[in-house]
């Protein structure tokens, strides 16, 4: 009787194992990683993060919590125009999805968001005099300073006083069009409500509303390897602090790779864009936005997983200086 056991062990353990290599079960949280543009005036669109396309078991739900700060640092001034983002955001995000069929799920997202002087100024310093990166500026300007400043001849804004708050909540539909053995695709409709107060830079002060596809696939060659992507249409609502210049339509898009090296560990690296939200001159708000991230997946539970991550602005001012976070997912049993 124990050898039979030990047997059906030993058998357990090497179809959870394939099982892991190949792709995450049902209750396994895993995907892209949660990447958001938290520029203050970027970060104010509705834009969603990459997310896996594969649908969920009927009535299961999956609860995320996202914690993200990014340090900000841009001086830059045109003919016409100045531009002054000095500071810290820092965002607390909280997700519920849950799915209605095997296709179909829904989804509301909840953020918090804190704008403020901050304290990674002296680190970030250190980072770039320890690699001879260049730092735009930066050991020029004060440190830990809260000015986000901007002066045209049609729109201007400034906040110098640390804020917190309710952000713009949003809500989403999915619906699974396509579902193979290897990969997936699905479409999404969203919509932001004007939650977040405008003047302190946690909302954009209207709704906005995006259509989307994205697609999941399961191995590349023969190696423990997914892939994920997103491609989409924002049609944005007037952002109250610069209604002459903010840009309405919007595309966005996304790339990200998966790496499963063991049955717990994920190596991720993803590629996030989007059209610039402001018409402008300077690349800090009229420049495309492109997004580097590089992060690491903990599944140390069947229905748990935990994330750290490194967000850089690889189209340089269109981002954030640097943007670290960290998630943790739970995925309900069928």
């Amino acid at each position: 009787m124990r050898r039979s056991i030990a047997q059906f062990r030993r058998v357990w353990l090497l179809i959870a194992t394939l099982s892991a290599a190949g792709s995450a079960s049902a209750a396994d949280p895993t995907g892209p990683l949660y990447v958001k543009n938290m520029s203050p005036v970027a970060g104010l669109l509705g834009i969603p993060a990459q997310r896996s396309a594969t649908p969920m078991t009927s009535s299961t739900w999956q609860w995320d919590t996202h914690v993200s700060v990014a340090n900000h640092y841009i001086v830059d001034q045109g003919a016409q125009e100045r531009l002054n983002l000095d500071g810290e955001t820092a965002r607390l995000a909280l997700s519920l999805r849950y799915a209605m069929t095997d296709r179909l799920d829904v989804q509301l997202e909840v953020p918090w968001l804190d704008h403020s002087g901050g304290s990674l100024d002296s680190i970030i310093d250190s980072w770039h005099d320890l690699w001879g990166m260049p730092d735009g500026g930066r050991d020029e300007g004060p440190r830990n300073v809260l000015a986000y400043q901007y002066l045209s001849t049609s729109d201007n804004f400034g906040l110098v006083d640390d804020a917190s708050g309710l952000g713009d909540v949003s809500a989403a539909a999915t619906y699974a069009v396509y579902e193979g053995a290897a990969s997936s695709a699905a479409i999404s409709l969203g919509y932001k409500l004007a939650t977040g107060d405008e003047h302190d830079f946690l909302g954009s002060g209207s709704d906005d509303v995006y259509l989307l596809l994205r697609f999941s696939g399961a191995h590349l060659a023969d190696l423990p390897l997914s892939w994920h992507g997103q491609v989409g249409f924002l049609r944005a609502g007037e952002i109250d602090v610069l209604q002459q210049r903010g840009e309405r339509d919007l595309w966005f898009a996304g790339l990200a790779l998966e790496w499963q090296f063991h049955e717990r560990w994920f190596l991720l690296g993803q590629l996030d864009g989007h059209a610039a939200p402001v018409d402008s001159e300077l690349p800090g708000l009229g420049d495309d936005a492109v997004l580097a991230t590089i992060g690491l997946r903990w599944r140390f539970a069947s229905p748990w997983s935990f994330e750290l991550a490194v967000v850089e602005d690889v189209a340089v001012e269109s981002g954030p200086d640097v943007t670290f976070q960290a998630s943790l997912r739970y995925r309900s049993t069928p």
